[in-house]
């Protein structure tokens, strides 16, 4: 029988199986993620505990409840609004450059932060009427995977783009269905459940810059701790998806070097996914380098578990040699 020579249609085959057995892979960097994910909500839950406290103290039942009686009573009375974001601060210090010598002081300045506990709340600390869609799309990631119009990953993808209609498509339809756009009445279970358990009633107007609440530092920097573990998570699924994409574009190189489908399969199956020619044909050229299939597995193995021993370094190198050897 003669040896079916791949195409492009192929490879892309290939490659779309290929991302699928990649993300499903076991590694550290996937396992961070895993570990981060099921740890922030915990971390949220506890720190808006924090923060009920720290803004009762301000705003009390007592205190709400007569408000509330008030705007019931009286048509122009509007002081009753409900929160997930608040400006908390302390006093403390910050450097500042002296004005006659430059030279660096330490200054009374209030320490503040916006903690924002909705589902696109941002983590850098500012108001400016700005979302942060990428905690959503890295807690809510199995769920807009399942979605054929959506991409978790894309931000991610097009880190190193400028931002193009292809992107925004993808966002679009994430935050459609996580429900984070459109307003309120667009809200999905998603985002409506998660941020239903974070709202308080306050008087005031309608934002929350209106509202510059003290907490003790102890207080900020508890809170602090839930903001970096927000970040983390972010950061967490960024490097494993990198990682994804580091492997992918490595294995896209490999395959296109293959002039026949059995020398990419077997690639495929040193590396340990087993693909059959059946399966790829089923399922609906020329490289500049030719790989050795057990070298480009090897190479590919070593890009997964980035924290490596001086042993596996080594061992990187002398798979490396080999395949230049080979060339």
């Amino acid at each position: 029988m003669s040896r079916l020579r791949l195409n492009q249609e192929l490879r892309n085959k290939i490659s779309s199986r290929w991302r699928v057995h990649a993300e499903a892979e076991e590694t550290d960097e996937r396992e961070k993620y895993f570990q981060a994910r099921e740890s922030i909500k915990p971390e949220q839950d506890k720190a808006w505990d924090l923060a009920h406290t720290i803004v009762r103290r301000h705003y009390t039942e007592s205190d709400v409840e007569k408000a509330r009686y008030l705007q019931n009573k009286f048509q122009n009375v509007d002081t009753i609004a409900s929160d997930s974001c608040f400006h908390l601060g302390y006093m403390g210090e910050a450097e500042q450059r002296d004005a006659e010598t430059n030279k660096p002081i330490m200054v009374d300045s209030r320490i503040s932060h916006h903690f924002d506990f909705k589902i696109e709340g941002g983590i850098h600390g500012l108001d400016n009427g700005s979302r942060d869609a990428d905690f959503g799309y890295a807690y809510f990631r199995d769920e807009l995977k399942g979605r054929e119009d959506c991409n978790p990953d894309i931000n991610i993808e097009m880190s190193d783009k400028d931002r193009n209609p292809h992107q925004t498509k993808f966002q679009d339809a994430n935050d459609k269905y996580l429900g984070t756009n459109g307003g309120r009445d667009n809200q999905t279970s998603y985002a409506k459940e998660w941020n239903d358990d974070y709202k308080l009633d306050l008087i005031g107007r309608e934002y929350c810059r209106d509202r510059q609440l003290d907490c003790s530092k102890q207080e900020y920097d508890t809170l602090m701790i839930w903001q970096v573990a927000k970040g983390k998570l972010i950061q967490c699924h960024t490097d494993w998806i990198k990682s994804v994409l580091t492997q992918m574009k490595f294995i896209k190189d490999v395959i296109k070097g293959y002039k026949y489908l059995d020398e990419a399969l077997e690639f495929a199956k040193e590396s340990g996914l087993n693909i059959n020619d059946a399966e790829i044909i089923r399922t609906n050229s020329t490289g500049l380098i030719m790989y050795n299939p057990k070298n480009a597995a090897e190479m590919l193995k070593s890009m997964k578990n980035k924290t490596q021993t001086r042993e596996q370094k080594i061992a990187l190198r002398k798979a490396y040699n080999r395949q230049q050897s080979t060339q």
